[in-house]
């Protein structure tokens, strides 16, 4: 845990620091750094993940209860970020997808290993898989497509869905592709990548909340507020109502679902020009909270 809390801390503040030092330099850095992700590091990560992923293993109503759980809250965001906060399209299309991106996989699972033991990492993993990824890479993107190509012909809708989403065509690529296209080499290399790329976004983070004075900017309570309740607060409570009624779920899965707001959100607003400066505040809210919360908790368990 002090690891992981030290490793977002620096890339942080790495990125305050280049924005400070470079200026609209380190901005263009950003929009590259994300580029790559987007078109090259995630499509690798998802192809060779899901093309050896056990798609049945701990799974069962607690993933189906967890996508219950996210629905609702995407459709509470939508609610108060149209209804309430009245907020343009690019702003509540960033509003539902942050509150419904977990973080999940490099904050989730040492998380749940510290707190809950490692025993409990195989179920971690599995919600990340078959949760987490799908959010992102079939719901986030859809969002961000219907909320920003409104009044455009289904057909150039669907096209832009479809082509500004290559993690989505690597899953298709997975799911056809003989086990001989994934080596364990290169699945082992994927998984690495999945923790490489993580401080990238946390750096990205850094520019953007210096560039943007997200700190002292009154306009961003009110949306980030609203996220950062959703995302660790209202989401996890749903799931663990729906688990009381339905039926019993793994506590890996409850703890997952208090993950605060992915680092993936600020790939989807790349790539639809969404409202990064929500999704930049709201993901480091979010993940300073549930740091200060994992601490205290490794501390007192």
């Amino acid at each position: 845990m002090p690891a992981l809390a030290l490793a977002i801390v620096v890339a942080v503040a790495v990125g305050v620091w280049a924005q400070r030092r470079y200026g609209d330099g380190a901005l263009a850095l950003t929009r590259r750094l994300l580029d790559a992700m987007l078109y090259v590091a995630l499509p690798f990560i998802t192809f060779f993940v899901v093309a050896r992923a056990d798609l049945t293993a701990g799974a069962g109503v607690g993933i189906l209860l967890a996508y219950l759980a996210l629905a609702a809250t995407g459709l509470l965001a939508w609610a108060l970020a149209t209804r309430l906060l009245r907020l343009a399209p690019r702003a509540a299309a960033m509003v539902v997808i942050a509150a419904i991106m977990a973080n999940t996989g490099y904050f989730g699972a040492p998380v749940v290993a510290t707190l809950l033991g490692h025993d409990q990492l195989g179920a971690a993993v599995t919600f990340d898989a078959l949760v987490s990824a799908p959010v992102f890479y079939g719901a986030a993107f859809l969002i961000a497509a219907m909320l920003t190509t409104r009044g455009q012909p289904s057909a150039a809708r669907l096209r832009t869905y479809v082509l500004r989403n290559p993690p989505l065509i690597a899953v298709a690529a997975a799911l056809v592709a003989p086990d001989a296209l994934a080596p364990d080499v290169l699945v082992d290399a994927a998984r690495v990548t999945v923790l490489a790329i993580a401080p990238v976004g946390f750096f990205v983070v850094g520019v953007r909340l210096a560039a943007e004075r997200i700190g002292v900017a009154p306009s961003l309570a009110a949306p980030v507020a609203v996220v950062v309740g959703l995302r660790i607060v209202v989401a996890p409570l749903l799931l663990v109502a729906l688990a009381a009624i339905v039926a019993d779920v793994p506590d890996a899965y409850l703890l997952q679902a208090a993950m605060p707001v992915g680092v993936n959100t600020l790939v989807v607003a790349h790539a639809y020009d969404l409202d990064a400066a929500i999704a930049a505040a709201a993901l480091a809210c979010s993940t300073a909270l549930a740091l200060v919360a994992a601490v205290a908790a490794a501390i007192l368990t």
